[in-house]
């Protein structure tokens, strides 16, 4: 796989495709959030806060996640191999990009927004989707991920919102407790 990609990733619009995919890396993805989350606080839109602040958390919950796995497991890059590297995949410390590849993170980070926009606002779940899976897909084809490494960065995604979303319910759950002592 990692040698088929060799040409394919040169290719003009998969560089394109790649480029626009890294919206999905950390540090645009949690500014992005953070300025949504911002927005809906000065604007007092309740709504659109708790959309961004769901979205951040999600983000933050599956950078911690994938970083965890990632300073446990050393796994070379596709484009490595294709450039005539070995493969490895094995428990390790590495902090070289070259031997981060397993699991994705843009992956990881793209879902949990995904899931985040999907659960707080349902008519934003489609175009939510459809943008995770395409940062997904862009990945084998521009030799920065295997396919393996997408399934465990949607697992990640996944999770992680699947923990903010408990994390929710537990603080509206004491919220409401609170509010019913304070009422009686």
């Amino acid at each position: 796989m990692a040698r088929a990609t060799a040409d394919v990733r040169r290719h003009p619009l998969v560089r394109a495709a790649g480029l626009a995919s890294e919206v999905a890396d950390q540090p645009p993805l949690i500014g992005a959030t953070a300025l949504l989350f911002a927005a809906g606080v000065l604007r007092r839109d309740a709504r659109l806060a708790d959309l961004g602040g769901a979205m951040l958390a999600s983000e933050l919950v599956a950078t911690m996640l994938k970083s965890a796995i990632k300073r446990r497991i050393d796994r070379t890059r596709p484009h490595v191999v294709a450039d005539g590297g070995r493969h490895r995949m094995e428990p390790g410390r590495s902090r070289q990009s070259a031997l981060s590849s397993f699991p994705s993170g843009h992956t990881a980070g793209a879902v949990a927004v995904a899931r985040a926009a999907a659960r707080k606002q349902p008519a934003l779940a489609p175009a939510a989707y459809l943008a995770a899976a395409a940062v997904a897909a862009i990945q084998v084809p521009r030799a920065k991920h295997y396919p393996t490494d997408l399934i465990a960065g949607l697992a990640v995604g996944l999770v992680a919102d699947a923990l903010v979303a408990g994390a929710e319910r537990g603080i509206a759950a004491l919220a409401r407790r609170t509010e019913a002592v304070d009422q009686a």
